[in-house]
């Protein structure tokens, strides 16, 4: 089956499946062994080595998803971030990494790299300047996510991809908040797709997961050293995973379809102070989030009035769950400052722009109407309560 033949709810549905050759199933099979022969076999299979059938199975689809030649599945999207750069790093060497990046990758490089002998830079901004001005003589990879964790802002993956060509670097990106529904980094230049495949490739809060997808040359280097860390999931859970991404394109399109309507209703909204969705057309990366993305995403992040608490507010929804994670097909909302970004000094998050009162909501696919009825009755059961007060 060529996948480059394929759209995107087939390539989702059918490619990279086991074949159930014995009682021909219409799903995979799970192989759950974790000990395989190795005489007269054509591959020695190990969990570890990233190489049994559903393994194997999971990687082709998600490589095909994301254009890329090979993939490989870790443990967490963690795993899978922190395996990529020290696969591509060693001591002596120097990575840039943009400003705004998800608050794990920032704690990993801030509190790990260092230990390695390996140096690191920060931007100040998401410009070509800013990236350039970074790069050293010993630099070798650009690190980059857009949209970002939590104000969504856009990196130009054109711009890095010729920048890092010219001083021949190796680019990575989190592509965990586009998707590969929305976005494909490779189509653009970038080296190595990084997900946390327990956000919207897994779709429904249940898996934890991470993946990785770039050229053959670049993924078997990765897995030298992932062998090695042991960062492998297991044969279940790549089993649920494939099962999930089943339904991927469906997901993502209908959140997409839920967070642009309730982005334009929250920019009018008296309640809120800002808006941060690359779907507005008042983001200052509207145009450039445009061309390089086939959809805004599901995230929207928004700023509350300083009179609304923000942890009543949270506290007062019905249907939108307040929970740590996000992607799921349930709505979610969460403090970024208490949560994904709460290891950052308070100075760091004001830097960041990371206020108490920024809140970032993950849209499922419920009706529009109803997340908007709760936002509502929430607003107003804290402005009655601050009356009462």
């Amino acid at each position: 089956m060529n996948s480059k033949n394929l759209m995107l709810n087939t390539i989702c549905t059918h490619l990279g499946e086991v074949k159930d050759n014995q009682y021909k199933g219409a799903v995979s099979p799970i192989y759950t062994a974790t000990s395989y022969a190795y005489e007269n076999v054509d591959v020695k299979r190990y969990p570890r080595y990233f190489n049994t059938p559903n393994q194997i199975g999971l990687a082709k689809k998600l490589a095909a998803l994301e254009h890329a030649e090979s993939a490989l599945i870790f443990g967490s999207g963690m795993a899978a971030v922190s395996t990529s750069l020290l696969a591509f790093l060693k001591a002596g060497d120097h990575v840039v990494l943009q400003k705004v990046l998800y608050g794990g990758t920032y704690n990993f490089v801030v509190e790990e790299l260092k230990r390695f002998g390996i140096d690191f830079s920060f931007t100040e901004g998401l410009s070509e300047k800013d990236f350039e001005e970074k790069i050293k003589p010993n630099t070798k990879v650009i690190f980059i996510e857009t949209p970002s964790n939590p104000l969504l802002s856009i990196t130009d993956l054109t711009m890095i991809a010729k920048l890092a060509k010219t001083n021949q670097l190796i680019t990575m990106i989190d592509n965990t908040f586009a998707s590969p529904v929305n976005q494909n980094p490779i189509d653009f230049g970038i080296d190595v797709v990084i997900h946390s495949a327990t956000k919207y490739l897994g779709g429904h809060s249940d898996i934890l997961a991470g993946a990785v997808c770039s050229s053959e040359e670049n993924i078997e280097k990765i897995f030298s050293l992932g062998k090695n860390l042991g960062g492998s999931l297991s044969d279940y859970t790549v089993w649920l995973l494939e099962r999930s991404i089943k339904t991927l394109g469906i997901r993502v399109k209908a959140q997409n379809r839920n967070a642009k309507k309730l982005a334009k209703y929250f920019s009018k909204n008296e309640a809120i102070d800002t808006v941060y969705y690359p779907g507005l057309k008042t983001h200052p990366d509207y145009e450039l989030a445009k061309e390089q993305m086939r959809g805004f995403g599901g995230m929207i992040s928004f700023e509350l009035k300083s009179d609304i608490d923000s942890v009543e507010f949270v506290n007062s929804l019905e249907i939108i769950k307040p929970s740590m994670s996000l992607a799921g097909v349930e709505s979610t909302i969460v403090s970024p400052a208490k949560t994904s970004h709460a290891l950052l000094s308070q100075e760091e998050r004001k830097k960041q722009g990371i206020s108490e009162n920024l809140l970032r909501l993950s849209v499922g696919i419920e009706d529009k109407r109803d997340l908007i009825a709760d936002f509502e009755q929430a607003v107003s059961k804290v402005k009655a309560k601050s009356i009462l007060i």
